[in-house]
């Protein structure tokens, strides 16, 4: 326990004192053998730690200090049993194809303690405690959200995820994940925000504070280097300590520190062998004493791989059916002196601190159905996230005055919506909008008499002759092609090399419609970088990511112009697999077998994966390397054309504590309204020994055909992402080296169009 727990709990002892306490002679039973009770007990009013008029934190010590050791120990781990409080509505039919894992703590109800009732995210309310999967919506994926460059953006986005969570009754949202895309081909690439650490943190932050302003407790996850899915169980991560500060905890930490984060998921990953979710330096050195977190750590599903280790190195509740938080285990830590009962009280303490300034113990668990008008959120997210990568010619927007459309792509593309990715992330929608449904609908807002003719392409491409007849009638086409990836897989070749094309023959489908007719856009769905080797013969490409329950309108909107695109791409699409910065170094990616020992399948896993590029992650790697990608981090066109100029940036000198000021014009000097995204990098004194350039601010800038903005965006040396800084391991602290700081502006990583020098020169003698 630590300082600032044990002073609150005993300037409370005088309160509960004085309250005369009810409870339960017998106890409750544990989670798993719980079937009832549906309703908190008469006089649950009464009890002290409900009087609304304490603090949270008040109220938790006094919670704590009324609990048996048997209730806290249920309270400890999640149960595999439905919740009481909804029978018989979610009876715990699993029919979700396994991930219907009961997501609960079940209540207590004479103590007043409610079922803690948890959805996964990020991507919409997906797998929670009620079985059927009851819908919601189904928003873009979280890389896409990335895209937008825009927290106004993320905040609308937790919002509502945090309003359907508060309707379905849900008390939890596990989101956002903001582990890092240092691979192309991760499995789980679609639920983060890309590869760079500030864009994450900023747009983490911004929907942390959405959802929370619902009264739900956002989780982010999956904390931290669970930046793969390959043997994600079993590997060992192993990282040089500044480089785990700059880019890996750099979001986390700004989560915490400008979010307000309510809780934290650790990963299934170890961490110099050390599994997360019992490594004392991430979880108490790093969370708790450098970022001052006040919130509750849980672990992901199955995470848990200890008892006294776990709650002392600061995990606050086993994800899982009570498979190390038991009766038995806990009574033996506490008989052998390896875990004290300050130390549960304090995992119970942190999660109830949250439930408490939350509300969930002053509201019923009450549950409504999701209204479909929410869709036009998803549809405005993914129209504002989507990424214009090439528009030769100005095939793009479509004229709506064109006769016959050919729509083709394999089935996942055009004849569904791409609702995101795989895995227990998946959301159930309200309803779908399909490629063609979209389609028809922008023609008849249009007032278009344009045809749509649809071919469906087998995986096998037997029928690609039907798709190229369609494409030679046309006369535009339009390709739909994508990717799904999941959580637990990587895509990765049997023999473990990394797979960034397109899957099911669909490069050779694009090069095949594109040679029938060259007036070609293709649109991408997909939730990693991927290889274009058709990109030459097409004159469009849109990124639409995995679009959500309105995929079909937002695409088509974007593709007739009724909306414009002003995505920006949140991580680099390499050329090549050859030339990515694990490329060619198995220890870096997927790592190494030690010990020969093979899973289920009769693979070898991985037992450690060494960060041998180290700062040279993403668009940093592509720029120390002097290596051209395919296309860069930041980019992203318009149907209009943008304009930044008139550079200044003050102070010149300063001592590395004061805020710059960097200023500049952006003008829409096109003839349609539209977005730009400035960005501004730092690149560092070459005493900082750092990749040449990083992220340090943008700003979305939305102007109508020949409007100018002034636009400032203020470096602030204080900042939770530490903008100048390094992080000095010796020190265990964060250090501004004295140098040249060069203030980089541009509308992408490698579209730089303005430059200015900052001097940081320490006074003598400080």
């Amino acid at each position: 326990m630590n300082a600032r727990t044990r002073s609150r709990r005993r300037g409370l002892l005088a309160i509960a004192a004085a309250v005369p306490l009810t409870l339960s002679a017998a106890g409750v039973a544990v989670a798993d053998s719980v079937t009832a009770p549906t309703a908190q007990a008469a006089d649950v009013a009464d009890l002290p730690w409900m009087d609304t008029s304490l603090t949270p934190e008040q109220r938790s010590d006094l919670l704590v200090d009324a609990l048996t050791l048997e209730q806290k120990v249920q309270q400890l781990h999640g149960s595999s049993a439905p919740t009481p409080e909804l029978l018989p509505e979610c009876n715990g039919t699993n029919s979700s194809g396994g991930y219907g894992t009961f997501r609960n703590v079940t209540g207590i109800p004479e103590l007043g303690i409610p079922t803690f009732r948890i959805t996964n995210g990020p991507v919409g309310v997906g797998y929670g405690d009620c079985t059927p999967q009851e819908p919601a919506t189904a928003l873009p994926v979280a890389l896409a959200l990335a895209a937008g460059f825009d927290p106004d953006l993320a905040y609308q986005f937790g919002d509502l995820a945090g309003q359907e969570s508060r309707t379905l009754g849900l008390h939890e949202f596990e989101a956002p994940g903001i582990n890092l895309a240092r691979i192309a081909n991760g499995g789980r690439n679609f639920e983060y925000f890309g590869e760079d650490p500030y864009l994450s943190g900023v747009i983490a932050a911004a929907e942390v504070k959405g959802v929370q302003d619902n009264d739900v407790i956002a989780m982010a996850k999956h904390y931290v280097l669970n930046d793969q899915e390959k043997d994600r169980g079993n590997v060992s991560v192993e990282v040089d300590e500044s480089v785990l500060h700059e880019l890996y905890l750099l979001p986390f930490e700004m989560a915490v520190k400008d979010g307000d984060l309510g809780s934290i998921m650790c990963s299934y990953n170890k961490i110099d062998g050390v599994y997360s979710c019992e490594n004392d330096y991430t979880l108490t050195t790093v969370l708790r004493d450098m970022w001052d977190f006040e919130g509750y750590v849980q672990s992901d599903f199955g995470a848990t791989h200890s008892t006294a280790p776990s709650l002392n190195a600061g995990m606050d509740l086993e994800m899982q059916s009570g498979r190390y938080m038991t009766m038995a285990n806990i009574e033996a830590a506490l008989a052998d002196g390896s875990l004290t009962m300050g130390t549960i009280d304090q995992a119970l303490d942190r999660r109830y601190t949250q439930m408490f300034k939350y509300g969930i113990f002053d509201r019923p668990i009450t549950r409504a159905p999701i209204s479909p008008e929410n869709g036009q959120v998803a549809r405005e997210i993914g129209e504002q996230t989507s990424v214009l990568l090439k528009n030769e010619g100005d095939l793009l927007p479509l004229d709506p005055e064109v006769d016959t459309i050919a729509l083709i792509g394999q089935s996942t593309y055009v004849d569904e919506a791409v609702a995101g990715g795989g895995g227990s992330s998946r959301v159930v929608p309200t309803y779908t909008v399909d490629a063609l449904g979209g389609l028809e609908n922008a023609l008849a807002e249009l007032d278009s008499d344009a045809t749509v003719t649809k071919v469906t392409v087998a995986k096998d491409l037997s029928n690609l002759d039907a798709a190229v007849a369609a494409a030679s009638e046309a006369d535009v086409v339009v390709v739909m092609a994508g990717l799904v990836t999941a959580e637990g897989r990587d895509q990765l070749t049997a023999d473990n090399e990394p797979i960034l094309n397109l899957p099911d023959n669909q490069d050779a489908l694009i090069s095949a419609v594109a040679e029938a007719n060259a007036s070609t856009a293709v649109v991408l769905k997909d939730g990693d970088p991927v290889l274009l080797p058709w990109l030459d013969q097409v004159p469009s490409v849109l990124e639409a990511w995995n679009p959500g329950q309105e995929d079909g309108n937002v695409v088509a909107n974007l593709l007739f112009g009724l909306a414009n695109p002003s995505g920006k791409l949140p991580v680099t699409y390499p050329a090549s697999v050859d030339e990515t910065p694990t490329a060619g170094n198995e220890a870096a990616y997927p790592g190494l077998d030690l010990d020969g020992v093979r899973n289920s399948r009769g693979n070898l896993t991985v037992d450690v994966v060494r960060y041998e590029e180290g700062r040279e992650m993403g668009y940093r790697w592509y720029d120390a390397n002097d290596v051209e990608p395919q296309f860069a981090f930041g980019h992203g066109l318009s149907y209009t054309d943008f304009e930044i100029s008139k550079l200044t940036v003050t102070p010149k000198v300063q001592d590395g504590t004061k805020a710059i000021n960097v200023q500049f014009f952006v003008e829409n000097t096109g003839d349609v309204a539209g977005a730009e995204v400035p960005q501004v990098y730092l690149g560092l004194p070459e005493s900082a020994n750092q990749p040449p350039k990083r992220l340090v601010g943008f700003d979305k800038v939305e102007l109508e055909p020949g409007e100018k903005q002034h636009v400032t965006i203020t470096i602030d040396p204080a900042a939770s992402n530490h903008p100048l800084s390094v992080w000095d391991a010796e020190a265990d602290t964060w250090t501004t080296p004295e140098g040249e700081f060069d203030v980089y502006v541009g509308n992408s990583s490698d579209n730089i169009t303005l430059q200015e020098t900052v001097t940081v020169r320490t006074p003598s003698g400080r």
